[in-house]
C-alpha cells in the first residue's frame, strides 16, 4: 500500500512510525512533515490547508490511502478534494469534522443523540457571557467555539480572566465544570461500525501538578489501572455509537477518528469535547500498545469495511509520553536552538524508548543539525511492562536530549503508576 500522511507534528510522527513498520505499507509520504519524520517517510511541501494541492500530490504520488492528521485541514474540507479525486482518505469530511470546529455544533449533536455532557451556554454578547457565568459559578470553564490549536479553553475561579477569555472569541461556550479525571478515547469509524482503541489520560497544564495554564498537552500514558474495565464498552454504547448514528441520520456521516475526551464524574461518565482526529500526545501512546499493524485498519474506514476488520490486538504494556516543550510555551515560543542527544536516545534507549518530533526542521541545508521549530517540539515515548517502567525509560531518555531553555512536566503518569 501507497500512503499519504498529511501533518508535521508529533502525532504524524506516531503514525508514520506504526505505517513504517506495517509490512503491507511499501511506500510512505507525509507531507510537509518534520525532521523526525524524514527519517521513516519521504517528505513532500504543500499547503495542507490546500485541498486541491493536497489531491493533487495524492493523484502524483499513486497514493492508496491518505491520511489527515490535524484539525484544520479537516475543518478546511481537505478530505473532500481527496474522496473527489477517488482515492479514500482517513478523515472525515468539512461537515462532520464540525464535531470538532463548533463546539456549539457538538452540543446540539449530543442533545440530539442523548448523549451524556455538561450543561452549557453559548453566548455571543458580553451580556449572555456574564448571565452564563453568573448561573454556573466558579470554576468557570470557558470554550472558543471554533479551532484553537487546543489552547482555546479556559478553565479558573478568576472571574475577570474567565469574561476576558470569552471576549476575546466570536462565540463561546460556557459550561459547568465536571469534576473527576478525565479520559481520552479514540474510535476508529466508517460512519457506521465503531472499533474502540485503549483508553489513555493526557496533561494539558503547562507545570507539575496540573499548574499553569492549559497547553496543547504535555504528556500522555495508557493503559489506565484506576479505570473501570467497563469504561470502553460504556463509552462505545453511550457516547461513540450514538453520535456516530446521529451524525449518518442527519446525512453528514462520520468517518475517520472520533476522540472523545471524557470526564469520569460522580454522576457518571461525561463528554467534555468531540475532536476529529487522532489526539496529541495520546496518539503517541495508544500506538506503542497496538499490535494490529495500521494501515489496514485506517483502510478499512476508510472503504467502508470496518465490519469486516478482526478484533484488534493489544500489547500489555504500559506506555508513557513526555513532551519536551520551547521556552516560553505556551506564550511566543522560541525557536530555532539546536537539539543534541537525539543519536545517542536511539543508539542507547532503542526500542523500549524512542523519539517522536513535534516542532522540528533541519538546520538549512545541514541535515546533521535539528533544531526548535515550534512550542512543544519533540514527545519522548518509551513502554515498559508497568507504568513506573515506561515512565523510568521515557524520563531517561528526556535526560539525553539538550535543548536550550526547554521544559517538560516531571510527574506524567506518577499518580496512576504509584496507583494513586
Amino acid at each position: 500500500m501507497n500512503v499519504l500522511v498529511i501533518g508535521s507534528g508529533a502525532r504524524e510522527h506516531a503514525l508514520c512510525r506504526s505505517l513504517s513498520l506495517d509490512p503491507a505499507v511499501t511506500a510512505l509520504h507525509c507531507a510537509p512533515g518534520n525532521a523526525g519524520i524524514a527519517e521513516v517517510a519521504e517528505l513532500h511541501q504543500v499547503d495542507a490547508l490546500d485541498g486541491e494541492a493536497v489531491s493533487a500530490l495524492a493523484v502524483e504520488l499513486g497514493a492508496e490511502l491518505v491520511i489527515v492528521g490535524p484539525e484544520a485541514p479537516l475543518v478546511a474540507g481537505v478530505a473532500d478534494a481527496v474522496r473527489e479525486a477517488g482515492i479514500p482518505v482517513f478523515g472525515p469530511s468539512k461537515e462532520a469534522a464540525q464535531l470538532e470546529g463548533s463546539k456549539a455544533f457538538a452540543k446540539d449533536v449530543m442533545a440530539a443523540a442523548g448523549v451524556p455532557t455538561a450543561r452549557s451556554y453559548v453566548c455571543t454578547t458580553p451580556e449572555e457571557v456574564a448571565e452564563a457565568l453568573d448561573a454556573f459559578g466558579a470554576p468557570y470553564v470557558v470554550k472558543d467555539d471554533g479551532l484553537a490549536a487546543g489552547k482555546g479553553v479556559v478553565v479558573t475561579d478568576d472571574l475577570e480572566a474567565a469574561a476576558a477569555h470569552a471576549a476575546g472569541c466570536d462565540r463561546v461556550v460556557i459550561e459547568e465544570f465536571l469534576d473527576g479525571p478525565e479520559v481520552s478515547l479514540f474510535a476508529i469509524t466508517d460512519g457506521v461500525s465503531v472499533v474502540p482503541l485503549q483508553p489513555a489520560q493526557d496533561f494539558k497544564r503547562a507545570l507539575d501538578g496540573d499548574e499553569g495554564p492549559n497547553t496543547g498537552g504535555m504528556g500522555a500514558y495508557s493503559p489506565l489501572p484506576w479505570a473501570d474495565p467497563k469504561l470502553v464498552e460504556e463509552v462505545l454504547e453511550t457516547v461513540l455509537q450514538p453520535t456516530v448514528d446521529e451524525m449518518r441520520h442527519r446525512g453528514t456521516p462520520f468517518s475517520g477518528l472520533l476522540y472523545a475526551g471524557l470526564a469520569i464524574t460522580g454522576r457518571g461518565v461525561r463528554v467534555i469535547e468531540f475532536n476529529a482526529r487522532f489526539g496529541d500526545p495520546e496518539t503517541q501512546v495508544v500506538l506503542a500498545r497496538l499490535k494490529t499493524p495500521l494501515a489496514g485498519v485506517l483502510k478499512a474506514a476508510a472503504t467502508g469495511d470496518l465490519a469486516d476488520l478482526p478484533a484488534l490486538r493489544w500489547s500489555d504494556d504500559a506506555a508513557v509520553t513526555v513532551v519536551i516543550a520551547s521556552h516560553n510555551y505556551p506564550d511566543t515560543p522560541r525557536t530555532g536552538d539546536p537539539i543534541s542527544g537525539l543519536a545517542e536516545v536511539a543508539a542507547e534507549d532503542a526500542p523500549h524508548a524512542y523519539v517522536l518530533h513535534a516542532g522540528t526542521k533541519y538546520d538549512g541545508a545541514d541535515r546533521d543539525t535539528v533544531v526548535s521549530a515550534g512550542g512543544r517540539v519533540l514527545s519522548v515515548t518509551a513502554t515498559g511492562t508497568d507504568l513506573t517502567e515506561a515512565r523510568e525509560r521515557a524520563y531517561k531518555a528526556v535526560e539525553r536530549i539538550g535543548l536550550d531553555g526547554s521544559q517538560h512536566r516531571t510527574d506524567i503518569a506518577a499518580k496512576a503508576a504509584a496507583g494513586a
